[in-house]
């Protein structure tokens, strides 16, 4: 295969278009900008060098599908996740995962059910009440050598 692509944007079902515009500023920061109009409400919101797009429709969340994004502060995303009370605790091994390679990963649920994986280099980094809540996935699946190799593009390490 020739060429390389980039991921330009995510979409998402937004039923209650303000409650999720809220909760993507308020906890994790992204940026409303322009947005088309195409014929029904879709509000773009900055992340990084890409996109998140929300739209209103009134169809379900899946359950485990998601969309992923990394960020520099994961103490301060966790502790805003807190007060929106959207910490996932049951799609994958609990809310605060630790992947081979010094990952954490955090599952959130918007306020239209999207699941939200927010990622974070080192595990030394979070305050000891985080670290005490992290699950290993290697304690809860056995990891084989080529799966201790498996690393997230992270920036933010």
């Amino acid at each position: 295969m020739t060429g390389s692509a980039d991921l330009n944007h995510v979409s998402v079902s937004a039923p209650d278009m303000e409650a999720s515009l809220r909760f993507y500023v308020d906890v994790l920061g992204l940026e409303p900008i322009p947005t088309p109009n195409f014929g029904f409400p879709v509000r773009w919101l900055r992340a990084g060098d890409g996109q998140l797009h929300l739209f209103n429709r009134s169809v379900p969340a899946p359950s485990y599908h998601h969309f992923a994004v990394t960020v520099d502060d994961l103490p301060a995303v966790y502790e805003r996740a807190v007060a929106h009370g959207c910490l996932d605790e049951d799609t994958f091994s609990g809310s605060l995962v630790e992947l081979p390679g010094d990952t954490v990963q955090l599952y959130l649920r918007d306020p239209a059910g999207n699941l939200l994986e927010v990622n974070a280099l080192g595990v030394d980094r979070l305050p000891t009440a985080m670290r005490e809540r992290l699950v290993r996935l290697a304690d809860v699946h056995p990891q084989s050598e080529e799966n201790l190799r498996a690393r997230l593009p992270l920036a933010n390490g």
